[in-house]
């Protein structure tokens, strides 16, 4: 893959500036209380990425989930549809500084993945690998959270190869980049790994609403 340079140093800079120009307001009322500080609303789902968007086939698609775990699995996308699912309804903050409310997904529960693989007590975090080589990081006790899932659909359809699909990881409670799109491979791991953005000066927790952009 060759990452798109102009696009990371320009979103860098949104990220900096903590508003960005690459989603059409729709709502000025930065009192709704939904809303984190610094964000906007938006009605449409601006796309971001890093200048590739892999395409890959049911068929060939592959979830590997390894490192300290007592069960390490490979999933097939047959695999990963047989696994019980739940639909949610969550919001989404980019950290260019806007929000989608109300976004309903359908996807596997990150509670029923760690039933399936049993983290040993020496991991601690988790690292997220994705088809377009971009990367990301969690605590696992963020990723214990109920709301924390690998979704498959958004608003009823299958999710589009532009927003990460066939599957995408979705943390409502952090800004969107946590959540990888198109993501491959989850290893557990004792101690702490930045991902791509992390080392390009992104804040290693992510919280909206302390307006947590740049670490």
């Amino acid at each position: 893959m060759d990452i798109n340079e102009k696009i990371v140093r320009a979103k860098q800079k949104l990220m900096q500036r903590g508003r960005g120009d690459s989603a059409r307001e729709v709502d000025e009322d930065y009192g709704d209380p939904r809303v984190p500080p610094g964000q906007h609303l938006v009605n449409n789902w601006p796309v971001l990425d890093l200048g590739f968007k892999p395409e890959i086939t049911l068929e060939d698609w592959k979830l590997e989930i390894d490192g300290q775990v007592e069960n390490p699995v490979v999933w097939n996308w047959e695999n990963f549809q047989a696994q019980p699912s739940v639909t949610l309804t969550t919001d989404f903050h980019c950290v260019t500084s806007w929000s989608r409310l109300d976004n309903e997904w359908v996807g596997v529960s990150f509670n029923h993945l760690l039933n399936i693989v049993g983290p040993l007590p020496s991991a601690k975090f988790v690292f997220f690998e994705a088809y377009d080589e971009y990367t990301t990081n969690l605590p696992l006790s963020v990723c214990r959270d109920d709301d924390v899932f690998l979704a498959y659909q958004w608003n009823h359809l299958p999710l589009s190869r532009e927003h990460g699909g066939p599957a995408r990881m979705i943390i409502p409670k952090l800004y969107a980049w946590k959540g990888a799109k198109w993501v491959k491979k989850i290893t557990f791991t004792e101690q702490d790994q930045k991902g791509f953005w992390e080392v390009r000066g992104y804040s290693n927790t992510a919280l909206p609403w302390n307006n947590d952009r740049y670490g």
